[in-house]
């Protein structure tokens, strides 16, 4: 059995949490909400971020970071991710020091354009780093459906370590060391999302969205390999498998916000009526910044950012994406 904690109580970060409980590890969760605290424990329920999924009622929830985190062998941190150096820097004095950090946030730090477990590593300098990411729903894994996702750390015994923490009959686990590409991945294929959310929000059909998802792996890979990654991470779950889910599933939070915006609903009316953070708009920013700071052309971000920041309306810009000049595919 081993002392893990779980920062974030969202969707993700419970079902985490709850899996982790129900491979026999001693788990407790940080939450922000007091009712949150309450539901876990009182009912063995997240009512608020993952309603419909009893929790095993050997997870345990707390409102007091510090004890959340205090002597904890391995700590999942799933806060938002504009969040999370915030949370992690108010946590740290009571991390011990070699504790695993496995980061479940996706995304890309606004201000600093630093990926999630980059932010981890500058605030927990004496921790390991592992990046946990792939084709995974929260609330399929909280009924146990097959999934199979990807940790990735710089250090392969410590990938090793991490699939070993979650991995069961139902969760699959695969190891990686490319961390950066990994995280890359699963920041980046929320903005592809948001694009194809926009596409059929306007009523475009299955061929528009192939040509999304497959385009949009191009640009994902384009700016990985800028940034370090190796292209082929972007071919595995945490590239292809993700960028698939998140680009066609009806649990996605990030397509179902880019079909309202398509449909014709403005940005802030659509976010007002969620309770989940929908990344792919924070990292629409962040991707368009990294990618001109590398030199990169990512012409669908460029198109979701005009969407979303700029006001351009969705058909105008998709009509625009379509009569760029003509390439080879392989440029």
């Amino acid at each position: 059995m081993t002392r893990c904690s779980v920062i974030g109580a969202g969707a993700w970060g419970t079902a985490l949490g709850n899996l982790l409980a129900s491979n026999g590890h001693d788990v407790m969760i940080w939450a922000l909400e007091p009712e949150v605290v309450d539901s876990i424990n009182s009912r063995h329920i997240n009512e608020r971020f993952l309603a419909g999924h009893p929790l095993d009622s050997r997870l345990k929830a707390t409102g007091d970071l510090a004890a959340a985190v205090s002597q904890r062998e391995f700590i999942v941190a799933a806060a938002p991710s504009h969040a999370l150096r915030a949370v992690l820097t108010a946590a740290a004095p009571a991390i011990e020091t070699g504790a695993r950090i496995v980061v479940a946030t996706k995304g890309i730090e606004s201000e600093t354009l630093a990926l999630m477990t980059e932010v981890a590593g500058q605030v927990l300098p004496r921790n390991p780093i592992v990046a946990i990411s792939g084709p995974s729903f929260a609330a399929e894994v909280a009924s146990r459906q097959p999934t199979a996702v990807v940790v990735a750390s710089s250090d392969e015994a410590i990938a090793r370590e991490a699939q070993t923490l979650f991995s069961c009959d139902y969760f699959r686990a695969y190891s990686h060391t490319d961390i950066c590409g990994v995280e890359m991945g699963g920041s980046l294929k929320n903005v592809m999302a948001v694009a194809t959310g926009i596409a059929e929000g306007l009523g475009l059909g299955f061929n528009a969205r192939a040509a999304l998802i497959t385009r949009g792996l191009a640009e994902m890979t384009r700016l990985g390999v800028a940034r370090g990654a190796k292209a082929s991470t972007f071919a595995g779950l945490a590239g292809l498998g993700d960028l698939v889910l998140t680009c066609t599933g009806s649990l996605s939070r990030n397509r179902s916000l880019g079909m309202e915006i398509g449909q014709g609903r403005p940005l802030e009316e659509a976010l007002k009526t969620r309770d989940t953070v929908a990344e792919g708009v924070v990292t629409t920013r962040s991707a368009r910044a990294l990618a001109q700071r590398e030199g990169v052309e990512m012409p669908i971000v460029e198109t979701v950012y005009r969407v979303l920041f700029e006001s351009q309306p969705p058909r105008d810009a998709i009509g625009e994406l379509m009569s760029r000049e003509l390439k080879s595919e392989n440029a």
